[in-house]
Formats: structure tokens, C-alpha cells, sequence
């Protein structure tokens, strides 16, 4: 038994029954006389509800996740070689894996509004980034991914110069050049002006994300007080029902 072993089984365990496998395996790592295995089982974190929905893809899923990754990888190589028709092609396939594998991903449960966003995020992710995606095929996600980087996306090719005319239409000519370089000019700055835009942007999403997941988690934590505190307030009743009827039998004897 290894530490891959026992994260493969691990990590494939729903999240409420998890830091139970997690102690069992340590358990017994340890009285195999494996100290060391042990306490690095027992460091394994403890999965998120999206981490785990996507891990079980490599489990359950495998063909449609390595459907996924493969259009990922070609993505990553058409925006290498800045081949616009194959970005273009590749767009439309990352829709609709990326639909299509998210479905199956969210029917390991009832996910939350949260929780289905970060599987979403975690498939971009993959996607767009080769890191991501061999975590993602590894099936043992802890937290969900996030690529923050620019994304792959369709590029447009040049239009080639027109052929150089020749003798009374080289004043047409460097009319031409000139509108050339000022086309050239306004195209890096408005791509100037849009990477400043995304980079804000970008900036705003990290914030706002952050506070959604911080307020989503405050959220799930009152729901589990809330939850707590009516399970208790059923036990509460049910003691009440008991004495209220062993009390009116107990006068029904006095009154005899």
C-alpha cells in the first residue's frame, strides 16, 4: 500500500464520508507498521463538494473526460500556432464538451448554485491549462481550479498587402502604406486598451468571487447550525410529547 493508492480510493469517497475513510486508512497504515504512510494519509485534504463531483468524471467517466482534456490539448496548440480556423473549430467543440461533461459532473449530487460554478470554472480550467488538466485527469482534487490567465480565443488573420503598383500609382501606394499603419496603430491600441479592460475586469471577478465563496460558505455553515438546532428542537418535542403523556397517565392513576 502507497500514499497514490490510498488517495485514488480516498478521493473517490464522498466529502461526509471522507474524513472517516481518511482515519480508517491512517489507522491501518499504522499498524501495518507504517508510521510515515500514515501521517501523510493523514494530511490528505479533505475534498470540496465540487472537487469531488469532478473527480468521480475520471472514475465513472473516463471517455467523456479524456473527450474533454483532447480538446483542451488541441486548444492549447492552435493558440500556439495562432491557427485561426482550428480556434475557430475548437470553440464550438469546447462549448459542447465542456456542456456535456458538466452535466455528468453535477449528477453526483445535488449541487449547489455555488458548487455547480466551480465545477464550471475547474472544467475552464482544464481546458486552458495543461497543469489543470493533468490534476483534473488525476481525479484527486481537493478545491476546485481557477485559471486566471488569458484564455485561448479565436485570432484573425492579416489581410496580405496588395502587390506594389508601379509608375503614377506609387503616390496610391504610399496612401495605402500610410492607412496601413495608421489600421496598425488603431488595432494595438485598442487591443491596448482592451487588455487593460480585461486586467480590470479580471481584477473585479477575483474580488467578487472571492466574497461569493466566503459569504456561499457562511451560508452552508448556518444551514448546518440551522439543521443541528431542528434536529434538536425534534428531540426537544418528542421529550415533551412523552412527558405530557406519561404526566396525564400518572394523574389518571391519582384521580382513581
Amino acid at each position: 500500500m502507497d500514499l497514490d493508492e490510498v488517495a485514488d480510493r480516498l478521493y473517490g469517497v464522498p466529502p461526509p464520508e471522507f474524513t472517516a475513510a481518511r482515519a480508517e486508512e491512517a489507522r491501518a497504515a499504522k499498524e501495518a507498521g507504517d508510521v510515515r504512510l500514515s501521517r501523510e494519509i493523514a494530511k490528505l485534504r479533505k475534498p470540496t463538494v465540487s472537487a469531488w463531483a469532478v473527480n468521480r468524471l475520471s472514475r465513472e467517466h473516463p471517455d467523456e473526460l479524456r473527450e474533454l482534456l483532447e480538446v483542451g490539448e488541441r486548444l492549447r496548440a492552435a493558440w500556439r500556432e495562432q491557427d485561426a480556423d482550428a480556434l475557430a473549430e475548437l470553440a464550438r467543440l469546447r462549448g459542447e464538451v465542456t456542456a456535456k461533461v458538466g452535466r455528468l459532473a453535477r449528477r453526483a449530487g445535488d449541487l449547489s448554485a455555488a458548487a455547480a460554478t466551480e465545477v464550471d470554472q475547474t472544467l475552464d480550467a482544464a481546458l486552458v491549462d495543461g497543469e489543470a488538466a493533468e490534476e483534473v485527469r488525476r481525479g484527486r482534487l481537493a478545491k476546485p481550479l481557477r485559471y486566471s490567465g488569458f484564455a485561448p480565443a479565436p485570432v484573425t488573420r492579416e489581410r496580405p498587402p496588395r502587390r506594389k503598383k508601379s509608375g503614377g500609382d506609387e503616390a496610391d501606394t504610399a496612401e495605402e502604406a500610410r492607412r496601413r499603419e495608421e489600421e496598425t496603430a488603431r488595432k494595438a491600441k485598442e487591443r491596448e486598451e482592451a487588455e487593460a479592460a480585461h486586467r480590470e475586469w479580471a481584477a473585479q471577478l477575483e474580488t467578487a468571487q472571492k466574497e461569493h465563496d466566503e459569504r456561499a460558505g457562511k451560508v452552508a455553515r448556518l444551514e448546518r447550525k440551522l439543521a443541528k438546532a431542528r434536529k434538536k428542537l425534534e428531540d426537544a418535542r418528542q421529550r415533551l410529547e412523552v412527558a405530557r403523556r406519561e404526566e396525564r397517565h400518572a394523574r389518571q392513576r391519582l384521580e382513581r
